[in-house]
């Protein structure tokens, strides 16, 4: 029974539902970095290097049959064992433009948690309230000054 209140502590946490909270936009995120780096980057890259669809590229390891067409879905619906490093160099770049914007985002945090500790920092603090004992002592002056 101590393992399932162990568990239970350790499941209500805080940190276990942030951690919920960054995979779901995590695997959104990683989406939009897919379709950018699929849709957008890739076609430049490969018009930058000669209309190179790195989608295609690909080593057969056998023999491709007579008659296939040589593109990756093909070769594979045929299936002939393929290296399909062309897919691996997409994730390679998606992975690189992720890890950039994590970095990029992650500098900017702490950027702005130093600047919020350096203003805390310089704004003063409030002089603590006078002592009663000394305020007695105070109107006690003041009155024999007044006479």
């Amino acid at each position: 029974m101590s393992l399932l209140k162990d568990f239970k502590a350790f499941a209500v946490k805080g940190n276990v539902v942030d951690l919920a909270v960054a995979v779901i936009i995590g695997g959104a995120f990683s989406g939009i970095v897919k379709s950018l780096v699929d849709d957008v980057i890739m076609p430049i890259v490969g018009r930058i290097f000669g209309s190179l669809d790195f989608s295609n590229l690909y080593l057969p390891l056998a023999d491709l049959p007579a008659g296939i067409e040589p593109t990756l879905a093909a070769v594979k619906a045929a299936g002939v064992p393929v290296l399909a490093y062309g897919s691996f160099i997409s994730v390679l770049i998606n992975f690189f433009i992720l890890a950039f914007i994590i970095f990029m985002m992650v500098r900017q945090v702490s950027k702005l948690t130093a600047a919020l500790v350096r203003e805390e920092a310089a704004t003063p603090a409030a002089p603590p309230p006078t002592p009663e004992d000394v305020l007695l002592l105070r109107e006690i002056r003041d009155a024999l000054n007044n006479k």
